[in-house]
C-alpha cells in the first residue's frame, strides 16, 4: 500500500503545476507563496529549538491557539512552527500576534518533499491536528525518531470506514503516534481499533478560549449595526448564502430594518455570492470600512478573514454554516461564548457533541427547513436576547479544564523534546 501511496503522490506532484494554476485562478493559492509547497521556503529557521504544529485549515489552527499562547512564552523554545493547507488558514493565523511563530504551508506529502522539510526546519517535536494523517511525512518523522503527538484527534465514522479498507496500512501509520489525544469517546474508540497505542480522552480543545482581545469594529460599522435589526450568517457555503438571501426577503416584510451580516466560509467566492443575492433585488454591502455605509442596504457581506469575533460581539443571533449542506458543520462555540443565539441544520457531525450540549442549554437551533429556519429567526428577531452567563461561564470552565489537562499530558514529550 505504501508504494501505491507513493505512486499516487509522485503523479499528483507531476500534476501540480496544472493543479496550482487553476487554484491561482480561482484564488486559492497565495501568487508569492505557493512554492513552500514545494520547499522553497519563505521564512528561516532560527537556531535553538523548534517545534511544529501542522492543522489543515482554519479550524484546527483556531483550535490550538490557546495552547500556542502558553508554548509562546516558554524561553526554550525558539521558534514555532505552524503549517498549513489552505489560503485562509495562513490569513487567519496572521492576524494573531505571536512572537515566536512563523506560517508556512504544508508540502505535497512526496518522500522526498517530506524529508527535504524535515531536514531544513528539524522540528524536536511534531503535533499534527484534528484528522491530519499523511504517511510520508509520519514515517520520515518516526525515523528521524521525532516524537509525534495527534492533537484534538476527530476520527468520523465515514473516515474510519475508509481507512478499515487499508487496515494493515493504517495500523502500521496510528501506531507512529507517541501520543494521542482524542475529541470524543467514539475517535478514541476507532482509533484504538485503527492501530494507535497511547490514547487519551481529554475533551475537545475547541473549548478553550483565546487570551487575545478582540479588535472591535470601525465605529461606522457598530452604528450602522446598532440602527438595524440584525442577524449575522457566519461560516457559509455554497447555496446557504441563497437561502439566507431568500429567507431575508421574506422576513423583512415584517422587519422593514433587516440588516442580514454573511461571512463567507471562503473569500474568494464573494462576487459570486454579490452576484447571486444582487439576482434576488437585494441590496449589497461590502465590509470596507471606510466606506460610507448605505442605509438601505440588505446584506452586509464580509470580505476578509479574521473579523468573525467582533461581528458575533454586535450581532447576537447567528446561524452556523455548513449544516445545510452536506459539510458536517462549523464550531458554534466562539458563538456561544459572545452571547449568540444560534441556528444550525442537521448536518453538524464534526461538532455533534459541543451541539448536543448547546441544544440541550437552549443556546442552538436545528432547523431542518426553509421555513422552520425563517420561523424560528423571526422568534428571535422578535425579542430581546437575554444571553445566559451562567452557559458563557461553564464553556470557558470546560476549556480551561481541558487546555490546563492538554498541557499537563504534552510536558513530559516537550520536556524531553527542548
Amino acid at each position: 500500500m505504501l508504494i501505491f501511496y507513493r505512486l499516487l503522490t509522485g503523479l499528483i506532484l507531476i500534476l501540480s503545476p496544472f493543479i496550482l494554476i487553476i487554484r491561482l485562478i480561482k484564488r486559492k493559492e497565495d501568487p508569492k507563496r505557493f512554492k513552500e509547497k514545494f520547499c522553497f521556503f519563505s521564512e528561516k529557521k532560527n537556531k535553538g529549538k523548534l517545534i511544529w504544529f501542522h492543522g489543515a485549515s482554519v479550524g484546527e489552527l483556531q483550535s490550538i491557539v490557546p495552547l500556542i499562547e502558553q508554548l509562546d512564552k516558554n524561553e526554550k523554545i525558539k521558534q514555532i512552527l505552524i503549517t498549513s493547507n489552505t489560503l485562509s488558514s495562513s490569513k487567519v493565523i496572521n492576524k494573531f500576534k505571536f512572537k515566536k511563530v512563523i506560517h508556512q504551508f504544508f508540502p505535497i506529502d512526496v518522500n522526498f518533499l517530506s524529508k527535504k522539510f524535515l531536514n531544513y526546519w528539524k522540528p524536536s517535536i511534531a503535533f499534527f491536528i484534528d484528522s491530519e494523517i499523511w504517511p510520508n511525512m509520519l514515517l520520515n518523522l518516526k525515523n528521524e525518531e521525532i516524537p509525534i503527538i495527534l492533537l484534538n484527534a476527530r476520527i468520523t465514522k465515514k473516515t474510519f470506514k475508509k481507512w478499515l479498507i487499508f487496515s494493515d496500512f493504517a495500523n502500521n501509520l496510528f501506531r507512529k503516534f507517541n501520543l494521542c489525544l482524542s475529541s470524543n469517546n467514539e475517535s478514541k474508540k476507532f482509533l484504538k481499533k485503527l492501530g494507535a497505542k497511547e490514547i487519551k480522552y481529554i475533551g475537545n480543545l475547541k473549548y478553550a478560549q483565546s487570551e487575545q482581545k478582540i479588535d472591535n469594529l470601525k465605529n461606522n460599522v457598530q452604528k450602522f449595526i446598532k440602527s438595524k435589526k440584525v442577524w449575522c450568517a457566519s461560516s457559509t457555503h455554497f447555496n446557504e448564502e441563497y437561502l439566507c438571501g431568500l429567507i431575508h426577503k421574506r422576513l423583512k416584510k415584517k422587519h422593514k430594518n433587516l440588516l442580514t451580516i454573511i461571512i463567507p466560509r471562503h473569500i474568494n467566492r464573494i462576487e459570486s455570492i454579490k452576484k447571486e443575492l444582487a439576482n434576488l433585488t437585494l441590496k449589497i454591502q461590502l465590509d470596507e470600512p471606510s466606506s460610507s455605509i448605505d442605509s438601505k442596504t440588505d446584506i452586509y457581506l464580509v470580505n476578509s478573514y479574521g473579523k468573525t469575533k467582533s461581528f458575533y460581539n454586535n450581532c447576537k443571533n447567528v446561524f452556523l454554516g455548513g449544516s445545510i449542506i452536506n459539510h458536517g458543520g462549523q464550531n458554534p462555540l466562539e458563538a456561544a461564548r459572545f452571547g449568540c443565539k444560534i441556528l444550525h441544520g442537521k448536518n453538524v457531525s464534526n461538532f455533534r457533541e459541543i451541539y448536543d450540549f448547546l441544544n440541550k442549554n437552549k443556546i442552538s437551533h436545528l432547523v431542518r427547513t426553509k421555513l422552520e429556519f425563517e420561523r424560528k429567526l423571526d422568534t428571535l428577531l422578535s425579542k430581546k436576547n437575554n444571553s445566559s452567563k451562567t452557559i458563557r461561564f461553564r464553556i470557558n470552565h470546560i476549556g480551561k479544564k481541558i487546555l490546563k489537562d492538554t498541557q499537563k499530558e504534552i510536558n513530559f514529550f516537550l520536556k524531553n523534546a527542548i
